[in-house]
């Protein structure tokens, strides 16, 4: 298989989107995808179930019967590839496609011998679609110039839920749990900097500006996490710097 997809999945079942699934993996045979259940109290499991009849060999479950958190969904997922599939490439993805699965497998192209990392940046532009609610726009600008300035990369978007990368880089980047439950997206970034430098993971990374990307509306972060995630911040910084 050329490309692995890892999504998490917490209460997931009313956003599942069956035939969207069914229709990628009829027309994409080069693909595996690994859905990983964090532990959802609802039917998530009911139709995951579904998915894999699809096609038993390319739709792996794994199930955690208690919820870890989405950092550690991905981790297990991205491990379970890296681990038990010849894959070339490794990517995670929301559950809710709000970057879809044509895009995700479009990045995955961007893999070479060079690029090694390429992920998703939800960069407005006027050719092309990105529909974000104003209030989360704003507070995710904040959030991403601060994450920059901490980790000293010009890094546009660390949060956006699409990254691609080559399988070599699993074990740096997933090795080990994640200090945060959310923000571990930026963990990646800190732990690919501190193994290669900062140069050279600018070299081997490519920023790509998403065609389209819808906002869900359902976030599964509770508010209250806005006032601690300054906290998970300063807790990310203290352990990798």
């Amino acid at each position: 298989m050329d490309l692995g997809i890892v999504i998490p999945c917490f209460n997931e079942y009313e956003r599942l989107a069956f035939s969207v699934f069914e229709k990628f993996l009829n027309q994409k045979n080069e693909i595996s995808l690994c859905f990983v259940n964090d532990g959802s109290k609802d039917k998530t499991m009911n139709t995951l179930e579904k998915i894999h009849q699809i096609n038993p060999k390319r739709v792996h479950i794994i199930d955690l019967k208690k919820n870890l958190g989405k950092s550690e969904a991905v981790r297990v997922g991205m491990n379970f590839f890296s681990i038990n599939n010849k894959i070339k490439q490794i990517a995670y993805l929301d559950a809710d496609l709000s970057t879809s699965l044509e895009e995700c497998f479009a990045l995955s192209k961007k893999i070479n011998l060079e690029t090694k990392f390429v992920f998703a940046s939800r960069i407005k532009k006027i050719d092309n679609n990105i529909d974000r609610y104003w209030y989360r726009f704003i507070i995710g600008r904040i959030l991403a110039t601060i994450i920059s300035k901490i980790l000293n990369l010009p890094v546009y978007d660390t949060q956006c839920g699409c990254k691609v990368f080559n399988s070599e880089l699993i074990p740096i980047a997933f090795g080990s749990s994640f200090v945060s439950r959310w923000l571990f997206d930026v963990e990646i970034f800190f732990r690919l900097k501190n193994h290669f430098g900062a140069e050279k993971l600018k070299y081997f990374s490519e920023e790509t500006p998403l065609d389209s990307w819808i906002d869900s509306g359902d976030s599964k972060i509770k508010f209250s996490y806005a006032i601690i995630i300054w906290l998970d911040l300063l807790k990310i910084y203290r352990t990798y710097r």
